[in-house]
């Protein structure tokens, strides 16, 4: 079998959406995809209410932290999710958006 595809999501602060989104794939793909998040424009720490609710999931992501969006990221991912960040997500040429 080949490597495992990747998929990184994108909103702008990574500090809720992309986060829960990252966290619930990797949890339903039991370690089939590799899955990263990140923000254009990065807040110093998720939110806490996001924790929260994912604690009520059962999951945990108090070890989590918002990470900068960069090239790197972007050029290595197979699918780039972005999630209501419009012009402030950068758009890579021949990369699979949704």
């Amino acid at each position: 079998m080949g490597e495992k595809p990747v998929v990184l999501f994108v909103c702008v602060h990574n500090a809720g959406r992309s986060q829960m989104a990252a966290a619930f794939l990797e949890q339903l793909a039991n370690q089939r995809v590799l899955v990263a998040s990140a923000g254009s424009d990065p807040a110093s720490q998720l939110n806490p209410a996001v924790i929260s609710v994912m604690a009520e999931e059962g999951i945990d992501l108090t070890s989590r932290s918002p990470v900068r969006l960069d090239a790197q990221m972007v050029k290595a991912a197979d699918v780039v999710v972005t999630m209501g960040c419009g012009d402030a997500c950068p758009i890579y040429p021949s990369k699979r958006y949704l």
